[in-house]
């Protein structure tokens, strides 16, 4: 039986690629590269690598120019199909926050702990 040996970067498809590629960058992920993709499984793709400076997997981010895209919705409740989450470890969440907060994001929801272990936003 083949075992996982290595974790690949994570996908999502955003509508605004330069604002959550800022909003990446803005937690401190560098942008590798950027590339259109056109073929026959899609029209046209622009996508986004980002990497945490020290290496290791990376995000990417992609956006549809055509097909056009279907919005989700904004406030999906956690049952919904679809990416759950992505997780990155920080040194100061607080302080991680107050920063891109300062750029103009906010927080879904609030700041939450558990059993005093770790928190997470």
């Amino acid at each position: 039986m083949s075992h996982i040996r290595r974790f690949a970067p994570v996908g999502i498809t955003v509508a605004g690629l330069d604002t959550a590629t800022a909003f990446f960058v803005g937690l401190g992920l560098d942008v590798e590269g950027r590339m259109f993709v056109e073929g026959e499984f899609v029209d046209i793709v622009i996508g986004v690598m980002l990497r945490p400076p020290e290496g290791g997997p990376g995000q990417e981010l992609s956006s549809f120019v055509r097909p056009e895209h279907e919005p989700g919705s904004s406030t999906a409740m956690a049952n919904e199909l679809g990416l759950r989450n992505v997780a990155f470890e920080v040194d100061d969440l607080q302080a991680t926050v107050d920063r891109l907060a300062a750029d103009g994001y906010g927080l879904v929801g609030g700041i939450g702990q558990y059993e005093n272990i770790w928190r997470m936003a």
